[in-house]
Order: C-alpha cells, then structure tokens, then sequence
C-alpha cells in the first residue's frame, strides 16, 4: 500500500507547512506562470504543470475524484516521468496534495482569516483599533525587495513601472517592492496600504553606556545574614504588648529589645514592666517619651537597686518624680537625663542634697537649672568624676567659681550655654581641672579664645584625648595652628616662641621651669573643629600633623577656606574611623579617594555642601557609609 494511499507523510519544514496551509502549492505556482505568460488561456485546462499532467486527466472526472495516483508531480528536474510514488526519504518534505478534509478546513480558516481582516479595518476606520500582539506577520521578505515580480531581477532605480494593484505608473527606487501575491510591482502609496512600511528604518540596538562614564557606586552595604538573637529581638519588638515575661535574656539582649522599640516609640506604660527587676543595676532607655509620671514614678519603685539611669526623651519627667527618685534609689551614682525642661530649680536643688554619692551627672536641655542650684551641686556632690551641662539657658560666667570648687573632672561638657564663661572664666577652669581632663567640650563658648588654648589647655592638659571646639567663634586659624604646632613641647624651650617670651624675665626662674619634669599630652582621639570659619588651612593641618597616629573621629565640619593641600593631609590618620568634611568647599574626588584609599578603617563620611565631590573614581568595595554627594556635583 502507498504511503500516499495511507495518508502518512513524514516530517516537514515550517515553511512548507505554512505554503500548504495558504493553498500554495507547485501546481497553482504553474498556473500563474501560465496565466501571466499566456493571457488568451485562462479558459484552457488548468492542469499544465508538467509532463506527466499530459494524460492523466478523465473526462467526466472532476479534479477531486481522480485518484491520488495521478496528482501531477512538482516539475523537479531530479523526478522521472514515470517515477512512482512508494515510499522514499528523498521525498518527506514534498508538498503532498492535500486531503477533501485538509482543504475544507483550509477554507474555513481562509474565510475566518477574510472576516477578521474586515472587523480589523473597520475598527481602524473607527479609530478603536490599537493593535494587538497576535497580529499576522509581517515582516518583508527578502525576495520583495531584490527579486522581480515576474521572478526576474528587479527593475533598475528611474525606470517608470505600473503598479500591479493601482494601476498608475510610478519611477522605481531602492524602496520599490514587488507585489505579492506576484506579478508586478507597487507604488509606495499601495505598499503601505498592504500592511508594510517600505521607508521604516531598523530598529538601532542601544547605544552601551561606557564604564568610564558611569558614576561609581559611594556607598556599600554589607549585607549578612541576621542572626538568631536579631530575628527574636525583631520578633519580640513588633509584638510586645503581648508579652507577659522576658526572663532571663541578659543585660545585652534586653538593651537591644530597647534600642528597638525606640525606632518606633513603641516603649510604654504597659510594657515598660517588661524591663524592671529589683535587681537591676543599669537601666537605659532610649525614647521615654511615651512614659507619664506615673509610669516614671513606677520605674524608681521597682528598680530601688539602680546605680546608673539614663532616660533619653524625658519629657514629660516632673519634679515630683525627681524627687521620688532620690527616695527610691539611694544607690544611684550615674543620672543621664535628655530633656527634663520640666523639673524646676527647687526640685533640682533637693535632688542635689539627697544624691551627695552622684559620680556621673549630665543632663541635657534644663532651662531651669540655675547658679543655686551649680552651687548646691558643687557642696554636695564631692565624689563627681564626670560632669555634663549641655543647653542650659541660664549658664554664664558666675557657674565657674562653682565648678572651680568641684574634685578634679574627667569629663566636662558646657557646650551650647544660654550666655556662655569668659575667657577668666575658662582660666580657672581648665586651671583646676585641667591634669585630669580626658574629655573637653567647649562648643559655642566665646570666651574660650586662643588665650586659652595656649596658657591654659597647652599648660595643664596631659591626658585629654577628646577636644571639641564646635563654633568657638573667637579662635584664629593662627592661634589654633601655633596651639598643635607646640602642644608636644615645654613652655620654656620652644623655638617658635621667641617673639612671646621676656628677655628681661628672671633667669632662675627659667631655669627652674626648665628643670620641672614635661609629659606631653599624648595625640587626640577625637576632635571637632566643626563650624569655626575663621580657622582655615593651618590650623588644620596642623591638627592633624600633632594627632594623626591615634585619631578616630574628626570633624572639620565648615571649614569653607581650607585649601586642597591641607585637605589632603586627612590620609596621614590612619587610623580614622569617622570623618565629618562637610561644607569644606575644596574638597574634591582627588583628596576622597586618596583618604578612603589610605584610611582604612574608615566607615563613615559625611561631605554635605561639598560641590566638587561627585563620588568618581574613589569608591571602595568595603562597608562604608558616604552622606551628602550632591546629584549635580561639580556640574
């Protein structure tokens, strides 16, 4: 039995399953040939294919009932005449005349295709029709552009054709297309009607941006998986007003559980007992803004062991609840209040007397703590160690008697007064408390001038290691550079000095001063300079000659007149680990790069207001964090 008997073909390419389903097959290809070449035979038989067609037709027959035997074969050179049709592998891809049941759903799929093309123009003529993705396709085939329609070659470019559809004549171009289906040729007016744009350019891939233009990458995050204790803590802190206990998680964990609920202020009067223990010893909590008095007088009842407190936000800490802490925690030794306005000087006063054991006192933002109650904290708390006023309204020159009558300090914060101590002021102090000072914060006094610097911190100072001078508005850039310059030597045998000392100073007391035993203030570890715009490149330069080797945190914030050269001498620290640069109008990518390249354990910048860095060419694939790179920098 035939294979073709069998209805069995084998496999075919896709462009011949296309040609068969669009009815096109070698003996219609024939049949237009023959109907173009000879135009008196359309009326002839159709079937004139090839030879083998010559006698093969019945009379009476029709051309559907003839048996598949006899189907005219594709004119192929390489086909006998009588060639049969059993089963070869030469001929799986040859077009196969087509089954009654294949073309009665060709023509059902034709007549289907004819109805959408309408609805499709009439919605284009309606103006709803947006297109869709599933549209037929049509795309240009490469015979319409090279080959003829007559399959010949195409037509030269000024030669004058008639299209095949319009019937006009029109010059041929590089852009003609031949008709299809075939023969002849469209004008550009028909062959944009048909479907397809003759003069559409292709589509160009984009143009790849170069590496060297990109703007690098300022800031990295190193990114590690959370551990096990951060997931519970998270946990815990999302739904802490249903927990009934945190036990016995340790000091560590339960500040961790603090520091989270301060994110969202989630620290209140009901879950605040999650956090008390009789046997407590450290308290800390970093937004107690939610805490009422009541809630505040709770925490000193059921925390009567604690030595050290700190409340950051406590706004709404009264009197009558610092007063209840002095009853309720007599071992108290450290207090760190921020934002108690609202305690009054007679409270603090009592406070003071009750608490004479405070080693650590500092608070933040009391307009109300005045000169009594300095000096009643001065008569009763002889053990302080630290002390720290920052904000307080009404401090001025009279609190330095007070402070001067105070053991010797370690620490001493009197940054941004009300009014502020003068430079005799200053003189005292530093007089008093300077051997001992390993922390120093000046910020906004205007008494504390170069004066000072020089026969006061130079003099007395020998273990500070955290100097900061914010908006010391009375300090030169040549007082401040004189002051680093010669902090590492002895009074009496510097070089520089000759312009200051006294020629006609008595020789044995020079030598006396001479003969005292010198050590010198060992390099700063933490130094702002931050908003002081008379200093300028020599002061800081000097700075960082005299504390390069041991400096962790710099400020130079405002310095607008320091000079790229000086800038540049932020690489000599080595050891620095945040850097505040901002509003230093000559700082640019150059000095960035070389101060991230150098400073390796840098995790911090801060370059707000700096117009020339634009973060090129010095970012570095470390967890480092840069603030401020303005979008349109040195643009």
């Amino acid at each position: 039995m035939s294979r073709r008997a069998n209805n069995v073909r084998g496999p075919t390419s896709a462009l011949t399953e296309f040609l068969r389903e669009s009815g096109i097959n070698p003996t219609t290809i024939a049949r237009r040939v023959a109907t173009q070449n000879q135009p008196g035979s359309q009326s002839q038989d159709q079937s004139v294919a090839g030879p083998s067609n010559s006698g093969d037709n019945v009379p009476g027959v029709s051309e559907e009932e003839q048996p598949e035997e006899s189907a005219p074969h594709a004119s192929n050179g390489r086909r006998g005449r009588g060639r049969n049709t059993g089963y070869a592998s030469d001929e799986l891809d040859e077009p196969a005349e087509e089954s009654p049941v294949k073309k009665r759903k060709g023509t059902k799929g034709r007549a289907m295709a004819a109805t959408k093309a309408k609805a499709k123009k009439k919605a284009k003529d309606d103006g709803e029709y947006e297109g869709s993705s599933e549209d037929e396709y049509r795309a240009m085939s490469k015979n319409l552009w090279s080959v003829g329609g007559n399959g010949g070659p195409k037509p030269p470019a000024g030669s004058f054709e008639t299209c095949a559809r319009c019937e006009k004549q029109f010059t041929v171009t590089k852009y003609t297309m031949a008709a299809n289906p075939p023969p002849g040729y469209l004008c550009h007016h028909c062959a944009k009607a048909s479907g397809t744009d003759p003069f559409k350019k292709p589509v160009l891939p984009r143009k790849r941006v170069n590496v060297t233009e990109k703007r690098d990458v300022i800031s990295y995050q190193e990114r590690r998986f959370p551990s096990l204790a951060a997931i519970c803590i998270e946990l815990i802190s999302r739904y802490i007003n249903d927990v009934e206990a945190l036990g016995d998680i340790g000091a560590v964990n339960m500040d961790e559980i603090a520091k989270a609920l301060s994110k969202n202020r989630g620290l209140t009067p009901e879950n605040a007992h999650l956090f008390y223990d009789v046997l407590n010893k450290k308290l800390r909590f970093y937004d107690a803004t939610n805490l009422t008095p009541d809630a505040l007088t709770t925490l000193a009842s059921l925390n009567p062991n604690l030595t050290h407190l700190h409340l950051d936000y406590c706004g709404r800490l009264t009197s009558p609840v610092l007063l209840a802490f002095s009853i309720s925690m007599p071992q108290l030794t450290s207090l760190t209040l921020l934002g108690p306005f609202l305690v009054r000087a007679e409270a603090w006063i009592e406070f003071l007397k009750a608490m004479s054991g405070l080693r650590v006192f500092k608070i933040t933002q009391s307009p109300r703590f005045d000169l009594e109650c300095m000096q009643t904290f001065a008569d009763s708390c002889k053990n302080i160690e630290e002390l720290s006023l920052r904000e307080i309204g009404l401090m001025d020159n009279e609190f330095a008697d007070p402070l001067c009558s105070l053991p010797p300090l370690r620490v001493l914060d009197l940054a941004f007064p009300g009014i502020g101590i003068d430079e005799d002021g200053w003189m005292k102090i530093i007089e008093k408390h300077g051997s001992t000072l390993e922390t120093l914060d000046t910020s906004k006094h205007e008494g504390f001038t170069d004066h000072v610097l020089q026969e006061s911190v130079r003099k007395y100072s020998r273990t500070l290691f955290e100097l900061k001078l914010d908006e010391c508005l009375s300090l030169t850039d040549e007082g401040v550079a004189q002051f680093f310059g010669n902090w590492a030597y002895p009074i009496s045998t510097l070089k520089d000095e000759g312009d200051d000392m006294d020629v006609d100073a008595d020789p044995v007391e020079v030598s006396l001063t001479s003969l005292e035993p010198f050590t010198p203030n060992p390099p700063l570890r933490v130094l702002s300079l931050a908003r002081n715009q008379e200093l300028s490149s020599a002061a800081l330069a000097a700075a960082i000659i005299h504390s390069a080797q041991s400096l962790t945190w710099l400020s130079v914030n405002g310095l607008r007149s320091a000079s790229s050269e000086a800038l540049a001498q932020l690489k000599r620290a080595k050891e620095l680990r945040y850097l505040d640069a901002g509003w230093c109008r000559e700082l640019d990518d150059f000095v960035m790069k070389d101060v991230v390249t150098e400073c390796m354990k840098l995790n911090e910048i801060k370059v707000w207001g700096c117009s020339r860095v634009r973060g090129v060419g010095w970012g570095v694939k470390r967890a480092i964090k840069v603030h401020g790179i303005e979008p349109s920098g040195g643009m």
